[in-house]
């Protein structure tokens, strides 16, 4: 007997269920509210497709918030990943920081080699395709241009993504739905964010777009080296965004987090002390400060913002705060424009598989879920792996209800 499953969602965690499932001889239609797939994948990859990273695996399944992710991975590791893009004719490499790439950096190629294999194997895309819900027989609802489709299946993967980038098609309007059904979700956060800051005008004016390179972010128990960007609301970026869960948490535990930077990370506050101690003679502050410790620019205008006048005027608390600056965040920015959301889909409302305890038959796999990660190929990685677990869970539950039924 023909099995059929429909897979709402056709993002990387959708589209590797539906590629599982093929290859198993289940029937697979992937339904899309947008009007091509893989939207917010090609965006991802504008600038330089990460796909994974070469850490040792270890160290890599450290990088989620979620100890469930880790077992996804365990059947798909990074290498397992870049060995399925090779399958598509797409060879990787390593970049500098350990960041897996495709060789030509681009989304789009391996994509359409995945969209070719895919439509070889069976699968049927159905584009323009938004899911409502279901109606009162079980039946998958679709909102369509000529009006509303129904749709029945012996199994559902629901690869819906988060919130952010709505205009991409995550735009988080399964949340309601899914709680009325009796299914626990955490509200949508933003993840791997920028935060507002209440810079002067004067600041803003003469910083915004500027980067701040080689410094250290320390918050609480987090401290790394990077850069960032001064933006017209606050600061964005790579830096900003590896610690965006620990001042997301901190902003709503306490209304307000403090990060600190060390501008000269090469230099001991000592040191900077003695070199800012000798004479300016003439020369502006900014020119002493440039002069003596090599701070120039966006990184000066950072302590005229948040150093008191008068200290200044001190050499000691002057090298004080260039090694330890506060800069207090205001908020999140908000969730469309971050690039992942946190919350989601609970584990505590899915079994082992991902299917749904509240409505059995239905499974969730991606961005949906409850996990998050930081950028660097982590976020790719786990919505892959996902989407074969989900797959996986599909296949054992056709095999049960097929039982029941002979």
């Amino acid at each position: 007997m023909e099995t059929h499953c429909a897979i709402i969602g056709g993002g990387p965690a959708g589209l590797m269920a539906a590629e599982v499932l093929s290859q198993h001889g289940v029937r697979v239609d992937v339904y899309d509210s947008m009007s091509s797939l893989g939207r917010k994948f090609l965006m991802a990859g504008k600038s330089g497709l990460n796909l994974t990273h070469s850490e040792p695996f270890e160290r890599f399944v450290q990088r989620y918030s979620t100890p469930e992710v880790a077992g996804w991975l365990k059947d798909f590791t990074p290498d397992d990943l870049r060995d399925w893009a090779k399958g598509l004719g797409i060879e990787t490499f390593v970049g500098t920081s350990g960041r897996v790439f495709p060789v030509n950096m681009k989304a789009s190629p391996l994509l359409r080699a995945w969209l070719k294999r895919l439509d070889g194997s069976g699968v049927i895309v159905h584009l323009r395709h938004k899911w409502t819900g279901w109606d009162s027989s079980g039946a998958l609802r679709f909102e369509m241009l000529e009006g509303e489709r129904l749709v029945r299946a012996d199994a559902t993967i629901l690869a819906l993504g988060g919130g952010s980038w709505a205009r991409l098609g995550s735009t988080g309007e399964w949340v309601d739905g899914l709680r009325q059904a009796g299914v626990q979700v955490r509200e949508l956060r933003p993840a791997n964010c920028g935060f507002d800051v209440d810079w002067s005008e004067h600041f803003r004016t003469r910083f915004e777009g500027q980067p701040i390179k080689s410094v250290v972010l320390s918050f609480g128990d987090f401290q790394q080296q990077g850069e960032f960007i001064i933006t017209r609301e606050g600061v964005e970026g790579s830096l900003i965004y590896a610690a965006s869960a620990r001042l997301r948490d901190g902003i709503e535990a306490h209304g307000r987090a403090v990060l600190f930077l060390d501008l000269a990370p090469g230099s001991t506050q000592e040191k900077l002390t003695a070199a800012l101690s000798k004479p300016r003679g003439s020369r502006s502050m900014s020119s002493h400060i440039e002069r003596t410790v090599g701070l120039k620019g966006v990184k000066v205008g950072l302590l005229h913002e948040f150093v008191a006048k008068e200290d200044f005027n001190d050499s000691a608390k002057l090298a004080a705060a260039i090694k330890h600056l506060p800069v207090p965040l205001l908020r999140p920015r908000p969730l469309d424009e971050a690039i992942s959301s946190a919350g989601g889909v609970t584990f505590d409302s899915l079994d082992a598989h991902l299917m749904l305890k509240a409505i059995p038959g239905v499974f969730c796999a991606g961005e949906m879920l409850d996990w998050e990660a930081p950028t660097g190929g982590y976020l790719l990685t786990a919505c892959f792996a996902g989407g074969r677990v989900a797959a996986h869970g599909v296949l054992d539950w056709l095999k049960i209800i097929h039982r029941e039924e002979g």
